[in-house]
């Protein structure tokens, strides 16, 4: 979903396998080396405790607040400067941290590589597609399409046997997508809006791919070093780019709102999100982080409506409500929670 916009990929999708990533993610943050022979199905079941929420829903306004921060960017700067500028300062940033922390970055070619998959897996052609979708859509409607992001997961790591396809994985995907079709619902297919909508789809299914990606060559490098070693590498492919295309030497100064709104962007919805979703998988698992995914929206379309004047039609709601239900059907606790329990006999 780090853009994530929605939940980074990287280390969202394995709580079925018993909790890998948490034991790389904890033992990283605690500057301790990464051991084969933890046990993971022997950890004791996290739960989120109050404070947890509290960080879940900060998260969820870091990360929601970013579609504010575009819509205002993009009053004055193009798509691909506003994804420049938000990888290089939140680059710049972790950069610092992983100083004061002294963890290690990649230092041959051969150990960079992988990261610049990743940061245009997870990076790039998400933020971008995401910015351009939208230059055509209200903020809070990009972040519901975004939210799709675990649907798409799940079907692309059951295409390629990461994950077993489970029944009610199937029934939420199902679910999921036709809440994608109900938000498309009224809109003509040659309309922008329906653009803006495909190509926000289409950054949760690059995200969906990073996750495999991720998962097949990233599982034990540090996650500090992976965010800040792929924000890196999106700096500078996206340094490239942004020459090609804005030729940003012909471009005017923008004023002091959309500045703020890039800084906000890089510094708030970047790099102080990544840290606050690191100590939340730290504390509450990998499995429980993934419900940011549901509230992502809801700062968006706060957001958009009080501050951009944007308006969500009914329809969207109703979209946006079959989605989350979907996920809470893939996350598989609400499930489990409506199942009679079973009292000991005697």
């Amino acid at each position: 979903m780090a853009s994530h916009e929605s939940v980074p990929a990287s280390w969202l999708h394995d709580h079925d396998k018993g909790g890998g990533n948490r034991v790389a993610l904890c033992q990283a943050l605690c500057h301790r080396p990464a051991s084969n022979e933890v046990d993971v199905h022997m950890l004791p079941n996290q739960q989120i405790d109050s404070r947890d929420w509290l960080l879940l829903i900060g998260l969820s306004v870091m990360w929601g607040a970013s579609f504010f921060f575009n819509g205002v960017s993009l009053r004055e700067l193009p798509p691909m400067t506003i994804v420049f500028l938000r990888v290089a300062l939140a680059a710049a940033i972790l950069f610092g941290v992983t100083l004061i922390y002294r963890v290690a970055l990649p230092r041959s070619v051969s150990e960079w590589l992988p990261f610049v998959a990743m940061a245009a897996l997870n990076n790039i052609i998400p933020f971008s597609l995401v910015v351009v979708g939208q230059a055509m859509i209200a903020s809070g409607l990009a972040a519901i399409a975004n939210a799709t992001t675990p649907l798409f997961t799940v079907i692309i790591m059951a295409v390629a046997r990461e994950e077993p396809l489970l029944p009610r994985r199937v029934l939420g995907v199902v679910i999921g997508l036709s809440g994608v079709v109900i938000l498309q619902g009224g809109v003509e297919i040659v309309s922008s809006q329906n653009t803006g909508i495909l190509l926000c789809l289409a950054a949760s299914v690059s995200y969906g791919l990073s996750a495999l990606y991720a998962r097949r060559r990233l599982m034990h490098v540090p996650p500090l070093a992976a965010a800040t070693s792929q924000l890196m590498a999106s700096t500078l492919m996206m340094a490239f780019i942004v020459l090609a295309v804005d030729r940003p030497w012909e471009m005017t100064l923008p004023g002091l709102a959309t500045v703020l709104a890039v800084v906000g962007s890089a510094s708030f919805s970047t790099a102080l999100a990544y840290v606050v979703f690191f100590q939340i998988i730290k504390r509450s698992g990998s499995t429980n982080v993934m419900l940011v995914t549901l509230l992502i929206p809801v700062t968006a379309v706060m957001l958009g409506t009080l501050l951009l004047g944007e308006t969500i039609r009914p329809i969207e709601v109703v979209g946006a409500l079959v989605i989350a239900g979907a996920l809470l059907i893939i996350d598989g606790r609400l499930l489990g929670r409506l199942r009679p329990t079973r009292t000991p006999a005697g």
